[in-house]
């Protein structure tokens, strides 16, 4: 019953924040040359002609000609000046935008990285002031800068992209609208000089702009878009229905890579749930604050900090047996699915744990937590 009652209210307070920000629209497409920033101007222009406060805070049009001539008419908020290493760089203007409180802006590439000196490190981060200012923001992504999928990403292209943005950001938008084309109309455009210049295209032919890539990336953003659409459904329609609230939590040690890819294949059944998550790590004895080496820490606290940029809430307990720590856990934050990384054990490794592992299992079983074991 109490559980119920402080639901209600951190649900109550949750809806009293949101009417207070500004509305979230993000354009999300498999790759660039889709039309995100093209669709964003179309939109500008007819919001512009409605009578509404709009305003450019940031556009790249790439040097693609339509997108540019689309710029024409539309009040633009001058970008700011920045001498980084000795260059005089451009960066879009927080403060002005916050300053002028237009109704709606346009902020282009969600996932740029801002130049040293900024406020924010990230654009998502200023974005996320503005909406807090109760302002309403439009903005565009691909589909390969989403964190949780960074290692799906990888496997595809082979490329590791290092712009990324954490899954909760796509979470708080109010809309998501997928700019979708084939594979071949965005070959097409490609090969007609419509995303990048001629020196580049034979390159990106060979590269990233390959079908069966293109259709990969194609699968992923439209499964992230019916994601979205389901989620809006359970919490606006099946919202007051009784229905078990998932609570997920994901147990990490010191391995670095292994770390990684448990809080994002974690934080991805986390939004398909649409459900609370944790990132629980057990501190034994041998992992003290005296004894834990500088790498592993250091390591740590990176993670912690992917962890909760994705929208986790960090647990740190401290425990001789980690199997006692992860029960207690479980048992705290009444987590209803706990997920585990692969073992990997010796034969011999196995049947010394085995005794630890079923009593695990046993004590799950008790609590009706359900076990995932992520490869």
């Amino acid at each position: 019953m109490e559980e119920t009652k402080e639901q209600s209210v951190e649900h109550f307070l949750d809806l009293i924040k949101r009417s207070r920000r500004g509305k979230f629209k993000i354009y999300i497409g498999m790759s660039a040359g889709v039309g995100k920033t093209f669709r964003m101007l179309q939109e500008a222009h007819a919001l512009l002609r409605n009578g509404i406060d709009v305003k450019i805070g940031y556009i790249e049009t790439h040097m693609r000609k339509e997108t540019q001539d689309l710029l024409a008419g539309l009040p633009v908020i001058p970008r700011r000046d920045l001498f980084y290493k000795g260059k005089q760089l451009q960066e879009m203007d927080l403060q002005a935008i916050l300053s002028l409180r237009p109704e709606i802006v346009i902020v282009d590439e969600l996932a740029h990285t801002n130049i040293e000196g900024s406020k924010n490190e990230k654009r998502w981060q200023d974005v996320a002031e503005i909406l807090d200012a109760g302002i309403n923001v439009i903005s565009a992504m691909n589909i390969q800068h989403m964190e949780s999928l960074y290692e799906d990403v990888k496997s595809i292209t082979g490329v590791e992209v290092s712009e990324r943005v954490p899954d909760n950001v796509l979470l708080q938008a109010d809309e998501v609208v997928n700019i979708d084309l084939t594979a071949d109309e965005l070959v097409t455009r490609l090969k007609e000089g419509k995303i990048y210049t001629s020196d580049k295209i034979e390159f990106a032919l060979k590269n990233f702009f390959q079908s069966e890539k293109i259709l990969q990336l194609r699968e992923l953003a439209l499964k992230e878009v019916a994601t979205q659409v389901e989620r809006k459904i359970q919490t606006e329609v099946l919202g007051s229905l009784q229905i078990r609230r998932e609570r997920l939590m994901c147990s990490i040690s010191t391995n670095n890579k292994t770390a990684k890819l448990i809080i994002r294949k974690t934080a991805r059944l986390a939004t398909y749930y649409n459900a609370k998550w944790f990132v629980l790590y057990i501190q034994t004895p041998k992992e003290s604050a005296d004894r834990i080496g500088l790498a592993d820490q250091r390591h740590l606290i990176n993670n912690f900090k992917l962890a909760t940029q994705m929208g986790a809430e960090v647990v740190r307990v401290k425990s001789k047996v980690v199997a006692t720590g992860m029960i207690k856990a479980v048992e705290d934050k009444k987590i209803t699915t706990l997920c585990m990384g692969k073992p990997h054990l010796s034969l011999f490794g196995i049947i010394l744990k085995t005794t630890t592992f079923n009593g695990l299992l046993k004590t799950l079983n008790k609590l009706d937590v359900d076990l995932v074991i992520l490869s």
